[in-house]
């Protein structure tokens, strides 16, 4: 080839790498300075490199409630404030909704866990802020194993004779604790006694709680032994029963071995136990 064509060949590539980096020039400019209305620009590719890990709440990998009841569980901009609380959720079906108050209690707690967790089966924990405070691992556990745990005072005092300001702080405080120790504050609240009062269901909305009483009461807290709870629970049974036992507040030794009966015998009948959602109205 003569020495002309070279040079002509070589001006040329000269010219079309000069187009390609000025080409590539204007791209960059334009992602750094585009137009925020503009479309996005699409990747082709993954950019190489390690992956942004997410940061997760405590417990916040637990298992979600098995439930079918209302909306998809998150907490509303404002909750509705009520003049009575739910005794009773209403679903499809033969389900079931089993509550426990005054806990967590080393003593009692942990059995009632692993029955639950034995029978894969969820509940809900209305516990005290001074008993909470100092067995936050149970609290954990119950997050771990898909529980809902709800408020039920600090120190279990009869609202009906505090003032406000009280009421406010014994509910807060329980609150805080949860939090803390569950991995998100409680939707759920329940009055010590089921005594209710005008205060108590407005703050419980304010903090974005919904009231939850009982449809069939054990009085296990009566001691009146391990046969007469069971009948009590199997003669209530119906569908959006919601049961009312203790995990502490006493010897609660009845109330676990309780439930290490009625629980099978319920599944077994076709009951289906769960946890409520959230109803937003």
């Amino acid at each position: 080839m003569k020495k002309d064509q070279l040079l002509t060949r070589r001006r040329a590539l000269l010219a079309g790498a000069a187009v390609l980096g000025a080409a590539g020039a204007a791209g960059t400019a334009r992602l750094l300075t585009a137009d925020p209305a503009a479309p996005p620009v699409r990747q082709t590719a993954p950019v190489p490199g390690p992956q942004a890990r997410r940061v997760l709440k405590p417990s916040a990998y637990r298992l979600q409630p098995i439930a079918g009841y209302g909306a998809p569980h998150h907490t509303p901009a404002k909750t509705l404030v009520r003049h009575e609380p739910f005794l009773r959720m209403a679903g499809r079906g033969r389900s079931m909704v089993l509550t426990f108050d005054d806990g967590p209690d080393p003593r009692y707690t942990p059995d009632i866990l692993r029955t639950l967790r034995q029978h894969d089966v969820r509940a809900m924990f209305f516990v005290c802020g001074e008993m909470a405070v100092d067995n936050k691992d149970l609290l954990r556990e119950m997050a771990d194993d898909g529980h809902i745990v709800g408020n039920h005072t600090w120190t279990h005092p009869l609202l009906t004779q505090l003032s406000r300001s009280k009421i406010r702080s014994e509910m807060e405080r329980t609150c805080e604790v949860i939090d803390d120790a569950y991995g998100e504050p409680p939707v759920w609240f329940r009055a010590p006694y089921g005594a209710w009062n005008r205060a108590a269901f407005q703050l419980g909305s304010e903090m974005g709680m919904e009231p939850l009483a009982w449809t069939v009461d054990t009085l296990d807290w009566t001691t009146p032994g391990t046969r007469t709870i069971v009948d009590r629970v199997e003669h209530g049974a119906a569908p959006g029963v919601v049961v009312l036992s203790h995990d502490a507040g006493g010897d609660r030794s009845q109330s676990v071995r309780a439930l290490r009966d009625y629980l099978p015998e319920l599944l077994d009948s076709g009951y289906h136990i769960t946890v409520p959602r959230r109803q937003f109205t």
